[in-house]
This record gives structure tokens, sequence and C-alpha cells, in this order.
């Protein structure tokens, strides 16, 4: 399966609707397909996205919002999915209307999905339900134009909730029968709870290969559960071995883009072998310039990226937007009265500008902290040292 667009409407702290699109916008030359995913006919795919933005600009809520979609594409209940946090502030009476848009089975298919809250008299506690939902579908072989993709008006509505509702959670999606019966889903490896917590996330034999690029002086590290008890080995080149049995004592004996950089690889490899999404936030924590180019680099090379995974990260850092020959797999999130993301192809039509230098330079607006803001804790900082 592949996403190929995500809208979500009437979510709490945003703007306005939040408007995700995963597929190619810009004309799609020869050179550009080496680095695109063809989904089908003349509809490609970008296989890094990105976010960035100032700080509180609210990029990590963006994210979010792209794992709660597919945490629900993939049939988990509303209230069992980690990241319905950005639901919270909905108040009773509102609604949250999530649209994917996705690809599976030669098949292109719309479905709406309306949430709201409902709070018990009783003990005051909250739970989301779906109100609402539809599915609709089309032949992709009769999607002659782009333009004509996300256009449903003319198409099968092929489920309707009301039609399931007897068999179905009030907080599971009706995707859940069509997964069922193409026994499909979304490959998802999401390391939104990495991002504070710097901890190997992974057990097993690492390559070789992988050691070396992280750090030179391993001769090996691998690590398996057995009976509930974490047996790691650790060799450097040289030492005797070391035997660990709790994963946060390697902190002790590697450094932390070295952990970072063992998660995030092995995750990056699964990915690759599933046609999946990777979804970090602030990809550069913990890491040098060179691994964060080298993963997203990965990611566009088609010999490395066979079956289409895509890297989906929020970054402060503009140099790597620089490593993006399109402008439409990057998003300038700004929070002005809400949050909102604007893909640079809309600002940028051209491909050739250098985006680091249009992004620093405060061309595309709100990517710098404020002027004012700068001038005052510049005055705050001398005062403070004339007390």
């Amino acid at each position: 399966m592949k996403l190929l667009k995500l809208t979500i409407c009437g979510l709490p702290n945003f703007k306005d609707t939040l408007d995700l699109d995963f597929v190619a916008q810009q004309r799609v030359n020869d050179r550009d397909k080496e680095k695109l995913y063809n989904v089908f006919s003349n509809i490609y795919v970008n296989e890094a996205i990105s976010f960035i933005g100032i700080n509180a600009s609210g990029k990590t809520t963006i994210l979010k919002a792209v794992s709660f979609a597919v945490s629900l594409l993939n049939n988990e209940a509303i209230n069992s999915i980690k990241t319905k946090e950005i639901l919270d502030d909905l108040q009773e009476g509102q609604t949250v209307t999530l649209t994917a848009y996705f690809y599976a089975n030669s098949l292109v298919s719309k479905l709406e999905t309306i949430i709201s809250k409902r709070i018990n008299d009783l003990d005051g506690s909250a739970k989301f339900i779906i109100t609402d939902e539809r599915l609709w579908s089309k032949d992709s072989q009769k999607i002659k134009l782009k333009k004509n993709l996300f256009e449903f008006s003319d198409s099968e509505l092929k489920i309707r909730r009301d039609q399931k509702e007897q068999f179905l959670m009030e907080d599971v999606s009706i995707i859940i029968a069509v997964n069922k019966e193409n026994d499909s889903h979304f490959f998802l490896h999401d390391m939104l709870r990495w991002t504070n917590h710097n901890i190997i996330g992974i057990l097993g034999r690492f390559p070789k290969e992988l050691l070396m690029f992280l750090d030179p002086s391993i001769e090996y590290l691998r690590g398996d559960v057995n009976d509930k008890v974490t047996d790691i080995q650790l060799k450097f080149y040289g030492k005797e071995e070391i035997s660990i049995n709790n994963p946060l004592m390697l902190e002790h004996y590697l450094s932390s883009g070295t952990i970072k950089g063992l998660t995030v690889f092995m995750n990056a490899l699964f990915s690759f072998y599933e046609g999946g999404y990777l979804l970090i936030d602030e990809i550069e924590n913990h890491f040098n310039e060179e691994i964060v180019v080298t993963l997203v680099r990965f990611f566009l090379d088609k010999k490395v990226n066979k079956n289409g995974a895509t890297i989906i990260f929020s970054t402060h850092y503009s140099e790597l937007i620089d490593e993006f020959e399109r402008n439409d797999g990057i998003y300038i999130v700004r929070n002005r009265g809400g949050i909102e993301a604007e893909k640079l192809s809309n600002i940028l039509k051209r491909n050739d500008i250098k985006k680091s230098e249009a992004y620093d330079s405060g061309f595309l607006e709100g990517t710098v902290p404020a002027y004012e803001a700068y001038m005052a804790l510049k005055k705050v900082l001398i005062s403070m040292q004339e007390e």
C-alpha cells in the first residue's frame, strides 16, 4: 500500500486543514525518475519528505498527525494509538475529518473518517469515536491525468460505515475490512518516541559495514533476548569482549551518535525491504552532518531503496534540504495563529534555487527567529550582567 495524500481538517492548534501530498506534483523529467518511486502509470511519489521550521513551529505535531493517520489505516483503535494526543484539545461537539488517499491492488482509494470526542457523564473521562466514514475506490488504469487522481465524484462508494457498524468497535475504521480481505497494511517504523530517549531500539547481529560506518573501532556488536534476559556482546578491536545485560549500559561504551545510528539505520533497512515508512523527529539530533546526509541519500538512491520506502522527518538543519533536487518534498512549517505546513514548491517554482539560502535569509517568511525577539534577548543578557 502506498500513501498518496493526507488531509486532516479540524485538528486543534492548526490554522487550517493539514494537507500533505506524497505524490510528486511538479513536472517529472527523466532525471527525476531516478529519485522518485513510480506507483503506477505517470504517478510518482517522493521517497523523502522533510518538515523544516524554527522551534515550536509545530513540526513534531505534524509528524504525530502522520503517525496517527497511518495507525488508523493499519486497523488500530483510535483510543489505543499512542499519538492520539493530537486530538486531546478537541472539544465535545467538534469533529476532525481525516481523508486518506492511497494505492493498493491496482485501486486508488479515498477514505474519509470523521472523529469526535465523547465525555462520560459519570466520571468525566474522554473517548474518541468515529461518527461517520466512507470509502471510495477506482481503477488506477482509468486515471489518465494526474489532476484527476484525487477526484472521486464519479467513483464507486465501496463501503459506508452504517453498513458495517454492527460488526465494528466505535473507534476502529472500516478500512479493517479491506485490509483483512487483501491481507494488506502500511509498514510503519515510527521513531518519534526515540527523539528524547537515545537508547538502542533493536537487538540482533549488526552488519559489520554499519558498525564500521558509525564507529570503526567496533569489531562486533550482537544482542538477543532469551527468557526475558538481555544478552549483548560488544567487542572493540584489540580488546576483550564486553558482556552487557541492559541496553542502557551501552551508553558507557558507545557515543550517542552511534547508538542512535544503529537504531535508525536498522529501521531504514527494514523500511527498504518492506517499502515502508520511516518517521524521525529532529533527524540531526545526536548525528553529525555526514550521517544525516547519508541516510537521506540512501532513500533517494534506487539501488538501495528498491521498493519505494519513504523517510518522513523534521529538521532544523537548513543545509539538509539542499539534498532535495525537487521542492515538492519539502514543507515549511510555521506557527502564526496556528500550525501550518506549506509546500516549498508553492513558494519556489524553480528547483535550481539554493533552498538553504532562501530558508536562512527569511525570504520564505517565518523561517528565522524574529528580530524583535533577538533584540529583547540580547538586552536581557546584557542587563543581567550589569546588575
